[in-house]
């Protein structure tokens, strides 16, 4: 369970790698002005790195369910539950523990919002004369940063709930 949960960390390590290493292409952008770089395909970077947070904790979020209804059918077995306490199994452990992961997804969520935040920011005052609100860029980038946050928000319904 500790490796999963680590793993899960580690995604959001990745996530802000990848933000970081698009904002340092932003702006190197700004001072390649020969190359003539697409400015619009690094800021749509941006979004599809938001999607793959959600994926990736979408994959640890099943993957640490599925290992604690395994460890819920061990606690259960010959009825051990009912003697000890069962981490797994019981409804007030695992509420507090799904509650305490909530905040993992709301902190993402939050990250993701800023982070396209910025990258529109850093495009508009960068970048003025190819920043426009109806460009698809713009578009995308927005709809793309919405959907992401809102899935993560939605990722707690994944979770481990006890059957009884």
């Amino acid at each position: 369970m500790n490796a999963r949960i680590t793993q899960r960390q580690h995604a959001l390590s990745i996530y802000i790698v990848l933000v970081v290493g698009l904002m340092a292409a932003v702006v190197a952008s700004r001072w390649i002005e020969a190359a003539n770089l697409p400015i619009e395909w690094i800021v749509c970077g941006f979004p599809l790195a938001s999607v793959c947070l959600v994926l990736l904790n979408y994959k640890y979020e099943q993957t640490l369910a599925t290992l604690r209804r395994y460890l819920s059918e061990l606690e259960r077995l010959n009825n051990s539950h009912l003697e000890l306490p069962s981490y797994n199994t019981e409804i007030r452990w695992t509420t507090r523990a799904n509650n305490a992961r909530r905040f993992h997804d709301v902190a993402c969520a939050v990250l993701v919002l800023c982070c396209n935040g910025i990258a529109l920011g850093a495009f508009y005052q960068m970048y003025p004369e190819q920043f426009k609100f109806a460009s698809p860029t713009v578009w995308f980038t927005s709809l793309v940063t919405l959907t992401s946050a809102g899935a993560l928000l939605l990722l707690s319904r994944f979770s481990h709930r006890p059957r009884y």
